[in-house]
């Protein structure tokens, strides 16, 4: 099966000034999350994946082609929606749209209908013919993203796409994300500031830091592999018995005053598990709080890993 990027050595350097270093990894999640600090080197990596800066060494591989060597092939296989705004002034957004179909290969004919459909897609039908510079900061958003996916590419790379959005326009944009994501015809790398963007959109993970990658993972694997933490408020019954018998399964634990005990699960337990010793020892669960890994947790992690080399 090909991967949908690979990253092979790959470095770059701007003057003397290392920037990516020898990066090494594959991505095949539905919807890839590009997390990192400022200075990280999220948008030279994009910038990269793109062909706008060239490898200092090592390479990189979008669907099996290289980036370097297929750089036109890449180029019509994946949609860029940038962070910063690049429209052309007064002219009207069906065209600014049908000219990005254009310069992505779609033949002229075609492109306009095409431009059409992407913008009914995103929300934009109603004010397709007005000048881009008169829209709305949420409408450019999702004009950008118009122009990104009208020539139907198998990556969209998604650069900061709720940046500045009201909750009503973060909403839809997440939704759409959603959809692309879902109906299988095209993968996504999601770039954000926004843990909670990628929380809803992504599986999969990428995190740099310093110019190395500091995590790359399955977003729910990460989060199943991690240990289980569980808050037990108790009542009546052989509390003593109780936490022994925990402890007995393989748990770790502590006590929180006279009714709070703190469980850190082991995969090979479960909280029936929990209920099932609270019967035997006569003792009573009030109430159960249950937590796993956020991706919070992850990146903070990721953070603290020394020089941003994955472990």
């Amino acid at each position: 099966m090909t991967s949908v990027i690979e990253l092979e050595k790959l470095s770059v350097t701007f003057g003397k000034r290392p920037i990516l270093k020898s990066l090494d990894g594959v991505l095949n999640g539905r919807a890839i999350g590009l997390l990192g600090p400022n200075g990280a080197g999220k948008t030279t990596l994009i910038h990269t994946l793109l062909g706008f800066h060239p490898p200092t060494s090592g390479t990189a591989h979008i669907f099996g082609q290289d980036i370097t060597r297929d750089a036109k092939q890449v180029r019509a296989a994946v949609g860029y929606m940038p962070e910063r705004d690049s429209f052309i002034a007064k002219m009207s957004c069906v065209h600014f749209v049908r000219l990005m179909a254009e310069l992505s290969g779609i033949p002229a004919k075609h492109a306009l209908e095409r431009a059409h459909e992407a913008l009914f897609y995103v929300g934009l039908g109603e004010a397709r013919y007005r000048p881009v510079d008169s829209y709305s900061l949420g409408m450019k958003q999702l004009a950008k993203l118009a122009q990104a996916i009208v020539h139907g590419p198998k990556l969209i790379i998604l650069d900061e796409p709720t940046n500045g959005l009201d909750p009503p326009t973060r909403s839809r944009m997440i939704s759409l994300i959603r959809q692309i994501r879902d109906g299988g015809r095209a993968r996504i790398l999601l770039s954000s500031h926004l843990l909670r963007d990628v929380e809803e959109c992504c599986d999969e993970i990428l995190v740099l830091k310093d110019g190395y990658i500091a995590a790359n993972c399955n977003l729910e694997e990460e989060r199943k592999a991690n240990r289980k933490f569980i808050e037990l408020e108790t009542r009546s019954g052989n509390r003593a018995a109780f936490v022994e018998a925990i402890g007995a399964l393989g748990c770790e634990y502590a006590l929180s005053g006279e009714r709070r005990i703190k469980v850190i699960m082991q995969e090979t337990t479960e909280i029936s598990d929990l209920y099932r010793l609270a019967l035997e020892h006569g003792v009573q669960i009030r109430r159960l709080n249950f937590k796993r890994d956020s991706l919070e947790d992850i990146f903070l992690k990721a953070m603290e890993n020394g020089n941003g080399r994955a472990a």
